[in-house]
This record gives structure tokens, C-alpha cells and sequence, in this order.
């Protein structure tokens, strides 16, 4: 819960519909299923990405994600990532899967690199604005 006042704020710079204290919150206490993480800068002494992560089983949701606006494209999303699987991996997880909006262009290049595949379209997923959603995956095992 240390950390939740800079996570509030990368994601109030960076969603148009952000989630709230409360949502991060009930993230944080779901012990054994949720498992927050943050990218922490050591030189700035401060916070500059988080991902929320469901692991149940061995199945892997990435819930949220944001890098804060001053640290986008240095790597930081990408090294988040690339940490979330190799932890998943880890743990036992064999397949992850996300939802990303349709017009985030930049976001879905990454998931690309990384690996994730097209599964299905949720429409009108998204608000403010209303838009669909990708849903992309990514098979550990492969």
C-alpha cells in the first residue's frame, strides 16, 4: 500500500477512465491471486511503471498496466513485461492473456515483440471513450 499514491497518479496521467484507490486497494488484498508489481527508477528514487497481474493456476491475466508519461519508450514497459513472464514462467504459468485498446498503437507493437496473438475483439469494451477491445494472448510453453 506504500507505493499506491504513485501508482494513482501514473494512472490518472495515463487512462481517460482510470481506476480508483479502492480498485488498486482490493488488487492489493486479494493475496495468492493478484500480484501487484512496480518499476522502481533507483537513481530518481522513484516510481515509474506498475503492472497488476492475475495468476490462477496456471493462467495468467494482465490486468493493468502503465508506464508513467516522462519514462514512455526508455524500456520501462517493456522490461516490466518481459519480468512478468519470466516470473509467470516461473511460477508455473502457461498462458497469459490481456485486453488493449484498439487504438493504442504503441502498446500493441510491444505485445507483438513479445510475442501475444490476436484472440478475440470485445467490443465496445472501453469507455471514455467507447471503443473495442483487443484481446491478445501469449502461450508460455511455446
Amino acid at each position: 500500500m506504500a507505493d499506491l499514491d504513485a501508482v494513482l497518479a501514473i494512472e490518472l496521467l495515463s487512462f481517460s477512465n482510470p481506476w480508483h484507490a479502492s480498485t488498486f486497494q482490493g488488487e492489493i488484498q486479494n493475496d495468492g491471486i493478484s500480484f501487484p508489481m512496480v518499476a522502481f527508477d533507483r537513481a530518481l528514487k522513484r516510481i515509474v511503471g506498475y503492472i497488476m497481474v492475475w495468476k490462477i493456476q496456471d493462467d495468467v491475466q494482465i490486468n493493468n498496466v502503465a508506464v508513467h508519461p516522462d519514462f514512455r519508450r526508455s524500456g520501462v514497459g517493456e522490461a516490466m513485461l518481459r519480468d512478468v513472464l519470466d516470473w509467470a514462467r516461473a511460477a508455473g504459468g502457461v498462458f497469459v492473456s490481456l485486453e488493449v485498446r484498439l487504438s493504442n498503437a504503441s502498446a500493441r507493437a510491444l505485445y507483438e515483440k513479445l510475442g501475444f496473438r490476436l484472440l478475440a475483439v470485445r467490443k465496445n469494451y472501453y469507455t471514455k471513450p467507447d471503443e473495442d477491445a483487443l484481446v491478445l494472448g501469449l502461450d508460455l510453453k511455446e
